[in-house]
């Protein structure tokens, strides 16, 4: 079993696929070549643009938004180098077909688990509303519902999502299949399996972040060996570096959350519950108030940032899910021919 913190088989390992092509005419090893560099290219500057500029954006909800528009956007650039490289998928490998189907179901799970974490932390909205409400009057009754509130709130918040439990398994399994097979006799199809180990390694690693974030445990945090020879390498390793670095830096801290906007709104609930619980004294309304309109505005940020991380990741899901739509799609075409095996294979995909 492959494991997190193990060098991973170079992809090319068994030297330059151009060479292969190169008595064929040097045109279509250019152009194969072209298409390979400027999809690493292109994923590299994505890394780059991921690395937060300072300690405070790891972790911010801005930045899942980000880290999850980047993941659209690399699984759109592998359906476009598809098309590009003309590799119909009667002429896809059996196990490329079956690794593909595996890690977008994979991926699937993994999306409903984290929308699903979104939402019940969106639910804690609610709470804050009433906690608000209770506020505008300063009565010992209203406060007493205030603070029942509140409490319901921390309660919610730290509570565990077994979906999102469940999504350390998952990641493992798509670590395992790093390891992608190896092609023997299609120079495009190595083209494509090396792009597609890029689109993977940066897929685990988002994933992984966030499933560190929404379970509150650095257990989740993937440590992915990646060779110098891919063009972004580097920028990967210094992304995973720096992220994962904070990322457990926090945990360290024995902090209430690592998410930055749910934080912060906890911060102004422990400023805000002491002065509920005893009264207001009459010296301290206008701290009061202030504190009340500070819980205001980071509720009202972090439902907000939650709002739009739900949308990217649904944007996701249905990335993942017209890949493979596509895919069994080409595959029925396929089998109306003399393919038996491949109309089997869709079948069988389809009652899985």
């Amino acid at each position: 079993m492959s494991r997190p913190h193990e060098q991973h088989h170079p992809f090319f390992s068994f030297g330059n696929p151009f060479r292969m092509i190169s008595s064929k005419g040097s045109n279509l090893s250019q152009r194969l070549f072209s298409l390979l560099n400027k999809f690493e290219e292109t994923l590299a500057g994505r890394l780059r643009k991921l690395s937060p500029k300072d300690q405070d954006e790891v972790l911010s909800l801005s930045w899942m938004k980000l880290a999850m528009e980047s993941l659209c956007e690399t699984h759109n650039d592998i359906k476009t180098l598809i098309t590009e490289l003309e590799l119909p998928v009667c002429d896809w490998d059996e196990k490329w077909i079956d690794v593909y189907l595996d890690i977008s179901v994979n991926l699937l799970d993994i999306c409903i688990a984290f929308s699903s974490e979104i939402s019940r932390l969106n639910q804690g909205h609610l709470l804050l509303q009433c906690v608000l409400h209770n506020l505008d009057s300063t009565s010992s009754k209203q406060f007493i519902k205030a603070r029942s509130s509140l409490d319901g709130w921390r309660q919610h918040i730290s509570s565990k999502n077994p979906r999102v439990e469940s999504c350390c398994t998952i990641l493992n399994k798509l670590v395992e299949s790093l390891d992608l097979p190896k092609v023997k006799n299609s120079v495009k199809g190595k083209v494509l399996m090396r792009a597609m180990y890029g689109a993977k390694v940066e897929t685990v690693f988002v994933c992984s972040v966030f499933a560190a974030a929404f379970s509150g445990s650095g257990k989740k945090l993937l440590n992915i060996n990646v060779a110098d020879k891919y063009i972004w390498a580097q920028a990967f390793t210094g992304l995973q570096t720096s992220v994962n670095g904070e990322i457990r830096n926090v945990f360290s801290s024995e902090r209430f959350t690592v998410l930055k906007e749910l934080e912060a709104v906890d911060t102004s609930v422990k400023k805000l519950y002491p002065m509920i619980q005893d009264g207001v004294d009459p010296v301290k309304v206008e701290a009061f108030q202030n504190s009340v309109s500070d819980l205001a505005r980071r509720a009202e940020g972090l439902s907000q940032g939650l709002d739009l991380l739900t949308k990217e990741v649904d944007g996701f899901f249905h990335v993942v899910l017209a890949g493979r739509d596509t895919l069994l799609g080409n595959l029925r075409e396929s089998s109306t021919g003399s393919d038996a095996m491949l109309g089997c294979k869709v079948e069988r995909v389809q009652t899985s």
